[in-house]
């Protein structure tokens, strides 16, 4: 197992070739610095934290005043910490078992209001998921799949030329995945003028949400180096709809209550990701018949929820060679139900989403059990101050993972990966091919 780890403490952000200030075009400055350098400890041992506050760069004396929580659960310890020349030391303790800490920082300077929050592991490779397995797990993905092979290969492609370029060619596919008319929409990019046979295939599912497809064309180094990407949304939606059109169904279709995630929850032959879990493999059918595929390279990767597809799609269809996944969502489900750190989408009890019923269809949906079964090499990215996709989800999914696997972890990343993080991945994969 090859293993990176990357603790950053500052960055640069290049924003239109220019310098800039982190964080971007703020005022004010947090720095939190961990006692140890990779933001890790043993289980028992304390952590101390250096908390530095800084405005237009002049350390800023004051009070700031923090909490202390298990990661995205309530906080269970108050104090308060006098910053001297814009710095204090703060012992946030230990944990007695697996898991991260999460400090959260409050301090007013000058009327105003500034926040941060920093996590830090204690013994997070020792980390288990909450989710068991079902004995049929495999039976019933199996199954499904049998069923849609009967479905022939459908789709439609349409040229976009607005889209193209003197490298990339660029189509819009509408792909059918089952006999029940659902559909789903990709942008295929190809390389201009690629060979029958000599293009690896790239799948990059969608991060979470009913919008249009985004990013489309931000990342040329793909085509540039030979590989095809198809680039999708899950609901059917025609991604050339007005942004007004997305913003409506938003309205209607993803409050909390009733966000498409929870919709058929308490049947796993009703839920709402089957067809999506399905369609990816739909999504390989339709790459591997491509004139220009290699014949041997099929990648799958994307992140948030697209990370947690990339991982399915990995263990569903066996001709999957590589997966790259960042903070996986939809792992861990159901460990809410028992006040345990969940993954995204936070199912929460006082909604009435954990029952019995709907904990069994978890279970037949949790990243944590396709990961289990994943045999290609599989590249994951997690950042500890993530609270969309908690590292400690992310340390349940890397965890059971039994294949060759590399992990970049970058701990003050929130939610998001960096552009060199995102050519990083695609050098990865060109150096993995067969």
């Amino acid at each position: 197992m090859k293993k990176i780890l990357f603790t950053i403490c500052l960055l640069t952000a290049i924003i239109s070739g220019r310098a800039e200030n982190y964080p971007y075009r703020s005022d004010a400055l947090w720095v939190t610095v961990p006692n140890h350098a990779d933001w890790l400890y043993q289980t028992g041992e304390d952590a101390i934290i250096e908390v530095q506050f800084y405005k237009y760069g002049i350390p800023r004396d004051g009070v700031v005043n923090y909490s202390v929580g298990t990661d995205l659960l309530e906080s269970d310890h108050q104090g308060m910490a006098s910053l001297k020349n814009g710095r204090a030391s703060i012992n946030i303790g230990t944990m007695k078992t697996p898991g991260f800490r999460d400090l959260r920082l409050q301090i007013e300077v000058d009327n105003q209001r500034y926040t941060h929050h920093v996590k830090v592991g204690f013994s997070p490779e020792k980390i288990q998921p909450f989710t068991q397995e079902p004995a049929d797990f495999l039976g019933y993905w199996r199954q499904a799949m049998e069923k849609d092979k009967k479905f022939p290969l459908k789709y439609t492609k349409e040229f976009i030329p607005e889209m193209s370029d003197g490298t990339t060619d660029c189509w819009l596919i509408h792909l059918e995945l089952n006999a029940q008319g659902q559909s789903l929409y990709g942008y295929l990019l190809m390389p201009k003028d690629a060979q029958r046979g000599s293009c690896p295939v790239v799948l990059t599912p969608p991060g979470a949400g009913v919008k249009t497809i985004k990013e489309v064309t931000s990342r040329p180094y793909y085509q540039e180096n030979g590989m095809i990407r198809f680039v999708t949304e899950i609901h059917g939606l025609d991604p050339r709809m007005p942004e007004s059109y997305f913003e409506e169904m938003r309205r209607a279709f993803e409050s909390k209550d009733h966000g498409y995630l929870t919709r058929g929850l308490d049947d796993r032959d009703r839920y709402y990701m089957r067809h999506v879990y399905l369609g990816l493999v739909r999504c390989i059918d339709f790459l591997t018949s491509l004139p220009e595929w290699d014949g041997s390279n099929v990648i799958t990767m994307g992140g948030s929820q697209g990370g947690a597809l990339s991982i399915v799609a990995a263990a569903l269809d066996h001709r999957v060679t590589q997966c790259v996944a960042n903070h996986p969502a939809l792992s861990d489900m159901g460990a809410g139900s028992t006040g345990q750190t969940s993954g995204y989408p936070h199912f929460r009890a006082d909604r009435g989403q954990y029952t019995e019923a709907t904990l069994r269809t978890m279970s037949y949906y949790d990243v944590v059990n396709f990961a289990r079964h994943i045999s290609c090499p599989t590249y994951l990215t997690w950042g500890f101050n993530d609270n969309t996709c908690p590292p400690t989800t992310s340390y349940a999914v890397w965890n059971v993972l039994q294949c060759r696997k590399t992990s970049l972890i970058t701990p003050i990343n929130e939610h998001w990966t960096s552009d060199a993080t995102n050519r990083a991945q695609m050098e990865w994969i060109k150096g993995n091919l067969k």
